[in-house]
């Protein structure tokens, strides 16, 4: 027979392993916040890049970022939170991942000084970022958002709920 692992009522083997969870989830959010903090520092330098080139197209591309920043700090912030229980400490990882986006068009004002940055520079630097989000994407939150949906009720439904409201965003280059 199995050990008895119960102290007043309270299965210790479920403690252990809600802890476990607990622990997985947060270093999920915080290599989040890494991800898209990386993701978002070029994202910042392009829409800075933009906006000297052609203010209309800069105003644009602050948009859609914007837009598309909402559903990046949804995955920073929900896995920290449900891992700690804090709204705040899931705002406050989440603010921060987001606070590398105006840290690298301060940093491309300081560099580029109104100088132009080649083709090839935005190519990889915007290939290399794309990279890194697809295999968070990939590695982490879909098979973490499965976990919790094995059944994939909702998962792939709204992956691709999720790539609408991408390619929508990018529409309004068009605008």
């Amino acid at each position: 027979a199995a050990p008895d692992v119960t102290v007043a009522n309270v299965d210790l083997t479920d403690v252990h392993h809600k802890a476990i969870e607990a622990k997985k989830l947060k270093n999920m959010g915080l290599m989040t916040a890494i991800a898209i903090g990386l993701h978002n520092f070029p994202e910042g330098l392009a829409t800075f890049v933009a906006a000297l080139a052609d203010p209309k197209l800069g105003g644009a591309l602050a948009i859609a970022i914007a837009i598309h920043n909402i559903p990046e700090g949804i995955c920073v912030a929900m896995p920290i939170y449900y891992a700690t229980g804090s709204k705040w400490k899931g705002f406050w990882w989440s603010f921060l991942s987001g606070l590398s986006e105006p840290l690298g068009a301060v940093v491309g004002y300081a560099i580029l000084q109104g100088n132009a940055m080649s083709d090839a520079a935005f190519g990889s630097l915007f290939g290399c970022v794309a990279g890194m989000m697809i295999f968070v994407s990939i590695k982490e939150l879909i098979p973490t958002a499965l976990k919790y949906d094995p059944h994939d009720v909702f998962v792939t439904n709204y992956v691709f709920v999720g790539m609408a409201i991408m390619a929508l965003s990018l529409v309004l280059f068009y605008v």
